[in-house]
């Protein structure tokens, strides 16, 4: 893996482009007032818009694809990556912009290339969710960072455990959320100390390169590998071959958008790799022995996709010349005009399976892939959140706990390394569904730890609604959100585990801010989708849902997004009234051993609404 820290500063300013200004306004000794740069902020965005209203009149007719030979950059943040490879802004915001504060740093570094690291501004309190679309970006922007810490696979050792709970505590306000990306996220970060935090996470063998931007994200890998009694093969090596192959590489760190990537070792696979754009999943092939079965082209937001199988067979060995095969494909071929459409997905559905894997072995490898099998089905009910204690391959236990919505502390993490170090394990685990792992304990050791992890509201038997509630960040921190989320999931757990103690089915909700699905809503027993609705009794938009029921994965052919009731909406205070309803239509209506979801897509509608 490279890190291109050693980069000429401002080498890839233009005339007109706004890093130019930006130096000269806030050199040393110069203060710019707030209102100079809130006015500047606001004509860089009126020339992006601007810039990208006459690229589209010009160009109606192009998707932006390399692969036919022209490079013009056809929207603003195409211009942001031609101008220069956004990962060399490491060096300006090291040598310049940390030292000059926030004031200093033009739009596109800061809405832009800070990505490439790890870095999103995060929303300035107070205000409501009903102006996200209305205001400017610049009137969105706090001069504080939402920061991301990869940890592909999910893996920590405990001294970066304790390393990311010290600068937690001691940059972020105590501050931590475990993301359904197997990573942790910070909050009310300066960029005055950012230098110090990236000094900090690199010796602890961690880094934030391309935790975020249109590069290749962290790698989701089976949080039990290595250890797990049904494991086929220890994906560990193949996670470490695509991270030195590809990632912080100027050869795929412009991409038409965000490229996530997931490989499991497990026999069902626990990755949701239904909805990434690749994925490796275990099988064992009849004469080749254990390797991965390739999918593509899944993705949720605004236009869901499930990925597809290739039928193709990958050894081991090869995954990561695969990877920079399709990730190069993604890269050559993805659309880039509208990025609404600059996802994986939609290249996919274009082509299908048999397109794709002809381009893919032809123009990139050179070479077939064997056919392969397909991965084992999970049965309904299998979640693969490794909640509970669990025996290891080698006699020793992991132990699964879960966080309410994966919001958690620098405090909650130190503790954790603690009880991790007390049981003799130096390993921890962060799973795709917000949950926390402790491997490696001893059989003496067990009871230590679940009742260590209970005293932090860290449950390893938690009530259904505690175990299967997932949230995104929402409108505290996030600029894109209008409604809030954390807290809105604490409030169904506390409320829906008090009115059904003896639930015996899971029943996932998962809470969304805005439209762009990072909470995974299509796919949740009970998916709910942020947005201002009518309220009723008032009369007023209030913060409120559109709600998805039935979604599912891990089903094969059965998988599917969840169902959608023509304009129906529920109000966020009205969720757990809501929720309770369902769930006691659900339970005097299933049969016998049906699942949530298949009494959802069969259930007449009065009793979902």
């Amino acid at each position: 893996m490279s890190h291109p820290t050693d980069t000429t500063g401002l080498a890839d300013a233009r005339p007109g482009d706004p890093t130019d200004g930006a130096a000269a306004s806030a050199a040393p000794g110069t203060t710019p007032s707030a209102a100079d740069e809130r006015q500047r902020h606001r004509e860089e965005a009126r020339l992006m818009r601007t810039r990208e209203a006459a690229a589209r009149k010009d160009s109606a007719a192009k998707d932006g694809q390399w692969a036919s030979g022209d490079r013009t950059p056809l929207n603003p943040n195409e211009e942001i990556k031609a101008a220069g490879d956004p990962l060399d802004v490491r060096h300006r915001i090291e040598t310049m912009y940390a030292k000059w504060g926030f004031w200093s740093i033009p739009p596109t570094d800061l809405r832009g290339r800070f990505r490439w690291w790890g870095l999103y501004t995060q929303r300035r309190p107070g205000i409501d969710g009903g102006r996200t679309a209305q205001l400017e970006p610049h009137q969105l922007d706090d001069e504080y960072f939402m920061l991301r810490i990869r940890s592909d696979g999910g893996q920590l050792n405990v001294e970066q455990t304790r390393m990311i709970a010290d600068i937690s505590k001691e940059f972020g306000r105590n501050t931590a959320d475990v993301s359904d990306r197997q990573n942790i996220q910070l909050h009310w970060i300066r960029i005055e100390d950012v230098p110090e935090i990236f000094r900090r996470v690199e010796a602890a063998g961690l880094f934030t390169t391309e935790a975020c931007g249109d590069s290749p994200r962290v790698i989701l890998g089976s949080p039990v590998a290595g250890v797990a009694k049904d494991e086929l093969i220890d994906p560990t090596p193949q996670i470490q071959a695509i991270i030195e192959r590809g990632i912080g590489s100027p050869e795929f760190s412009n991409l038409p958008r965000k490229f996530k990537s997931a490989i499991s070792g497990t026999r069902i696979p626990d990755i949701v790799h239904e909805v990434q754009d690749i994925a490796f999943v275990a099988v064992e092939h009849p004469s080749l022995g254990v390797g991965y079965d390739l999918w593509v082209g899944g993705g949720l937001s605004i236009n869901p996709h499930l990925g597809v199988r290739l039928g193709a067979f990958v050894e081991p060995a090869k995954v990561p010349e695969v990877w920079a095969g399709v990730i190069g494909i993604f890269r050559d071929h993805g659309y880039r005009r509208l990025r609404t459409r600059a996802r994986l997905k939609f290249l996919v559905k274009a082509w299908g399976a048999e397109e794709f894997r002809r381009v893919l072995e032809e123009d990139y490898l050179g070479w077939k892939l064997p056919d392969g099998p397909a991965p084992a089905v999970g049965t309904p009910g299998d979640r693969g959140d490794h909640v509970g204690i669990h025996e290891q391959r080698d006699g020793k236990f992991y132990v699964g706990a879960a966080p309410i919505s994966g919001r958690i502390s620098g405090d909650t993490l130190a503790t954790i390394a603690d009880l991790a170090e007390a049981a003799g394990s130096d390993r921890i685990r962060l799973t795709p569904l917000q949950k926390i792992l402790i491997l490696d304990v001893p059989r003496d050791k067990v009871s230590d730890v679940v009742n260590g992890l209970r005293a932090l509201e860290l449950e390893s038997s938690p009530q259904q609604f505690h175990r299967n509630v997932m949230a995104c960040t929402g409108i505290e921190y996030c600029k894109l959100a209008i409604v809030e989320t954390k807290a809105t999931a604490r409030e169904v757990v506390k409320t829906l585990d008090e009115r059904f103690p003896d639930l015996d089915e899971p029943i996932s909700v998962h809470v969304n801010g805005c439209p762009n699905s990072c909470a995974r809503i299509q796919v949740a027993d009970i998916g709910f989708k942020g947005q201002l609705v009518l309220d009723e009794a008032s009369g007023e938009q209030v913060p409120g849902f559109q709600v998805h029921l039935g979604g599912r994965l891990g089903q094969g052919e059965d998988n599917d997004f969840g169902r959608k009731l023509r304009a129906h909406k529920v109000t966020a205070d009205g969720m757990p009234e809501y929720i309770t309803r369902v769930t006691t239509n659900y339970l005097g209506d299933r049969a016998e051993g049906e699942s949530f979801a298949a009494w959802a897509f069969r259930a007449e509608e009065e009793l979902l609404r």
